[in-house]
């Protein structure tokens, strides 16, 4: 993920709301800056979010999933590989994947690498 992130191909990242909601964690905002980590914990570079959304999951369009920059890139991976992702996380916190589950929709850039 890091590389793909480092290299400007993964631009966007999601994440359920309701984990943020279990772990008590404020959701990120535009300006905020973070490092990217390699497999080993070393620094890749440095991220700043530009935009974040909260949207249900059946409403991510094919742009996001682009950004994402997984897979083959396209809608149908995105959903595929997401549904099997919170398929197998959001039982962790008492939930399970619906249709129209609140995801936080973050896009980022690369100011430092």
């Amino acid at each position: 993920m890091g590389a793909l992130i480092s290299a400007g191909t993964k631009t966007a990242t999601c994440s359920a709301l309701w984990e943020y909601e279990a772990e008590g964690e404020r959701l990120p905002e535009a300006g905020l800056k973070t490092i990217v980590l390699d497999g080993n914990g070393d620094p890749l570079c440095i991220v700043e979010t530009t935009n974040v959304e909260v949207r249900p999951y059946e409403e991510v369009d094919a742009r996001f999933a682009y950004e994402e920059g997984e897979g083959d890139r396209s809608l149908e991976y995105w959903r595929e590989a997401h549904w099997r992702v919170f398929s197998r996380t959001l039982p962790n916190i008492g939930m399970e994947p619906t249709p129209d589950m609140p995801l936080v929709c973050e896009r980022f850039r690369v100011v430092y690498s």
